[in-house]
Order: structure tokens, then sequence, then C-alpha cells
């Protein structure tokens, strides 16, 4: 016998907990289904939202119960508001151990944790247009209804656009498209983005939560070995472009507002996701 035991894990019901401000989640025979959400209702991109990401996808990778994963958000958009005063306590606190930490290393966990920590298939299903897709798009396999628009809306904020978008738009569409698209705060449809295979499949919004566990479905059918060492292949690439650049990026973004001392001005955001706007 062993002289010691094995740690625990925190167990489904007891994390859901910890997380239902921001995520609701529901488990059925292994397929973990998470609908972002603020009060539940869209989600109001916030710092707070930032650090509950970073910090699900460890646990949600952590809990070998879970043994595919669907991300989606709550309509009508994907991320398409902010809480305007998250943004504000921190980015005007002065501290710069909180802005730290709450800006650029949730930033960056955000989007490392979901690739490094998450060793199950994972499938986005992006029910609308809105901001910070890259996650959606870093999933391994990538649903999206007709009016998806992936693009970074940074840059019109006057803030670098460093956070996962435009590096997702380097990889899948090339330096020279996604370069264009950053300045001109212009988007990638979702025809264009089916031909440059970052979105596998287009879904009417009636059909796209269905689809996905339909997919997800599918998938468990393989022996649990298969489907765990398959989706480390097809994380790889992306292990490989976040560590050569993406630290590199948000540093960057971050280091830009400093110098500016500048908080997101979000109203300056062109195309930013609201109805009066989609109007």
């Amino acid at each position: 016998m062993a002289n010691t035991n094995f740690v625990s894990i925190p167990k489904f019901d007891e994390y859901k907990k910890w997380f239902e401000e921001h995520l609701y989640m529901e488990r059925k025979d292994g397929i973990l289904f998470v609908r972002m959400h603020t009060k539940g209702g869209p989600v109001k991109w916030s710092y707070q939202m930032h650090q509950a990401l970073a910090e699900a996808w460890t646990v949600i990778g952590h809990d070998l119960e879970n043994e595919v994963l669907i991300l989606t958000a709550t309509d009508p958009y994907w991320i398409g508001d902010f809480d305007h005063d998250s943004f504000k306590e921190v980015e005007q606190s002065g501290n710069p151990d909180l802005i730290f930490d709450t800006g650029y290393h949730d930033c960056t966990k955000l989007v490392e944790n979901f690739i490094w920590d998450i060793d199950i298939p994972t499938i986005a299903a992006i029910n609308g247009p809105g901001l910070h897709t890259e996650f959606g798009i870093l999933a391994d396999i990538t649903l999206c209804v007709p009016d998806f628009v992936l693009r970074d809306d940074h840059f019109g904020d006057h803030t670098v656009p460093g956070d996962g978008q435009t590096l997702v738009a380097q990889v899948l569409f090339g330096p020279k498209r996604a370069a264009y698209k950053v300045y001109t705060v212009q988007g990638f449809t979702a025809e264009e983005c089916v031909q440059a295979g970052a979105i596998n499949e287009i879904v009417q919004h009636d059909k796209l939560i269905d689809r996905a566990w339909e997919i997800a479905e599918q998938i468990m059918k393989q022996p649990r070995v298969t489907r765990r060492l398959t989706h480390q292949l097809t994380v790889r690439p992306w292990k490989r472009a976040i560590l050569d650049d993406f630290q590199v990026q948000t540093g960057h973004e971050f280091f830009g507002l400093s110098l500016l001392k500048n908080p997101h001005h979000f109203d300056q955001i062109k195309g930013r996701w609201t109805d009066k706007e989609k109007k």
C-alpha cells in the first residue's frame, strides 16, 4: 500500500457554484456544457470575468470526469458589452500590483490555461458577434451563427491589439490580411472564417447548441484514451504559436496602456456590439 494518498480534486457540484456568477455549467455523460453570462444575461466583459475564465479552465481541466467541453455564451452576443465600473476600479486605481494581477496576468492566463490546462476535446458554439472570440477560435472545433464576425476592436479604442484575437488572425489568415483588418478595425465574416479554417461550420442560431451536442456525443463514442491523446495533437500548433508570441503581444498591450496612461475608451470602439449600432 502506498505511503500517501492522492490529493482530492474539486468535484463538479462544488466548483460549478464557485463560477456561477459568470458561468452556467451542466454535465451529461461526461460532456461539460459551459455558458458564459453576467447575472443570467449577456456577458459584460470585466476584469472579474478575466479572472473567472482563467481559473475555470484550470479547474475544468483538472476534473477527470470531464470528457468533452462545449463552450458558448448568452444571447444575443458572444461578448457584447462592458462592466465600465470594473475597468475604472482597476485602471484608475494607481495600484501597479492590482493592474498587473487583474490585467496582464489574467489576460494571459485566460488564453494559456485554455490551451495548456484542458486536456479534452473542446467545442465552441459562438452564438453571435462580439469581442474576445480568441478562446472560441482556439477550441478544437468551432461553430458559429451566420452573423458572426471575427474582429479585434482594440486599435479603434487607442489600445494595442495584443490579447489574443490578433494572434489568432495572424495564424489563420496570415500576417498581411490580419494587419489590414487590425488597422482598419474591420472584421472577417463567418464565410471568410470558414474559408480560412477559423470556423468549421456556420449553423443557424436555433440549431447551434444541438449541433454542438451532436458533435460532442459523436466524439464520446471513441475510447477515452483516444479522445484525450487526439486533443494533444490538435492543440499542439496553438501551443507553439502561444509560446512564441502571446506574452509578447499582451506585454505590448499593457505597456501601451501604461505609457499613454490610457484606460479603455469603450465608446470609441468601432462597431461595438449593441442593438443600437446594429440597426
